[in-house]
């Protein structure tokens, strides 16, 4: 199979970047006062908001946001908003709110490529849940206009891919900065003999699986069902070139600077600290590189895990959380973690983040991650929905 990443047809505003480009669904979902604030500030402008269904709305009645997805979709198609950039890659930098950089290659998944269950060229990172799929495919079903805030990985140690490509040599099409002091983004426009490189080098990575999806599975996996179920009604020419084969996807390479693993802790409500630290030693304790901390209001005690690809760890502590019974909430911060412990309402299983190594060899390895294993990036430095593609015919 040849060019699982590929040039597609990008849209892009044709002004206003700073109010058209939107955080991804899947951030402050516990937080509608963030996204309020953003639909605020926007107004009646065009924007990548008004095309996704931010998960923070999940709980109200799906129906009206899906019809003005719809309708905002087909809107901004048929009314000028875009500038077209035909067989195009868009090379990207963004500058984190860190002060760090990380550069990606916007362009399309072959959908075909892609399994979420199996070893295949594009693979996913986690376990798929079935329920997270139905609202993402709906909106997947009714637009006319997709972005995307799925954020691929290549395991490129040598850095001859998308390190490689020199801006200087192509058009920038943008340059400005992000809402809510996330940083700032750049773009440049690769077309051509350059674009058909890159492709061909992705396809030449080694192993089978090439491309791990990072950010955005849930996302992938709803627009690989919706496109296994469009398919078989189409014919052999139609199935090469129809735009639900394809899915909008932002490339990075796991060894860029920019690209940082962060541990997803554990708060454990209810459970006995001195049980908790035996049943975690029980399951992985031993002399490898990772280590882990059980803490509670009383004290803390670390210890080292064996030599086991993280995935694996991360699943054992799941399942001696699970014979414990213990109510489990699923932390990102340290700080917040350590006011819960201090606070005696649960006991802390401090993670270790993961090495960059062992993120493809646990995925070809073993499969897929367990549910909560890892967080690319805090909030404001992922992808923001910004490039767009036609999704009707």
């Amino acid at each position: 199979m040849q060019n699982i990443f590929r040039a597609a047809n990008i849209l892009l505003p044709k002004r206003d970047f700073e109010t058209f480009v939107s955080l991804a669904c899947d951030q402050f979902t516990s937080d509608v006062s963030y996204w309020d604030g953003r639909y605020r500030a926007v107004g009646g402008a065009p924007s990548a908001m008004k095309l996704i269904f931010p998960e923070a709305y999940l709980a109200e009645e799906r129906g009206p946001r899906l019809d003005a997805i719809e309708k905002n979709s087909r809107r901004y198609l048929e009314s000028g908003v875009f500038e077209e950039y035909p067989d195009s890659f868009i090379l990207t930098e963004r500058v984190l709110t860190t002060g760090g950089t990380r550069r990606g290659l916007v362009g399309v998944i072959d959908l075909e490529a892609y399994d979420y269950e199996r070893d295949a060229p594009v693979a996913a990172s986690e376990r798929t849940v079935a329920e997270r799929l139905p609202a993402r495919r709906e909106v997947r079903e009714r637009q006319s206009v997709e972005t995307s805030h799925v954020l691929a990985l290549i395991d490129d140690r040598e850095r001859g891919i998308i390190e490689s490509a020199d801006e200087t040599k192509f058009e920038k099409l943008y340059d400005f900065a992000l809402p809510s002091d996330a940083g700032t983004l750049r773009g440049w426009r690769v077309t051509g003999d350059s674009a058909a490189a890159l492709s061909r080098k992705i396809d030449a990575l080694p192993g089978g699986t090439k491309i791990i999806i990072g950010d955005g599975n849930h996302s992938l996996a709803a627009a690989k069902t919706l496109w296994e179920q469009i398919k078989p009604t189409l014919g052999a020419a139609e199935r090469e070139t129809h735009p639900l084969r394809f899915a909008l996807a932002e490339l990075c390479n796991v060894y860029d600077r920019g690209v940082e693993f962060f541990p997803i802790h554990r708060a454990a409500f209810g459970a006995d600290s001195d049980a908790l630290t035996a049943a975690v030693y029980s399951a992985v304790g031993g002399q490898g590189d990772y280590e882990i901390g059980i803490s509670s209001k009383s004290g803390a005690t670390f210890f080292r895990c064996y030599e086991k690809p993280l995935g694996e760890i991360i699943a054992r502590v799941e399942n001696a959380l699970e014979i414990l019974a213990a109510e489990v909430d699923y932390i990102h911060d340290e700080f917040e973690l350590s006011v819960l412990v201090m606070s005696g309402k649960a006991a802390g299983v401090y993670m270790p983040a993961m090495s960059k190594s062992d993120f493809f060899e646990t995925v070809r390895k073993s499969g897929v991650f367990p549910k909560k294993s890892f967080s690319i990036g805090h909030a404001l430095d992922k992808r923001f929905c910004l490039e767009c593609r036609r999704l009707a015919l």
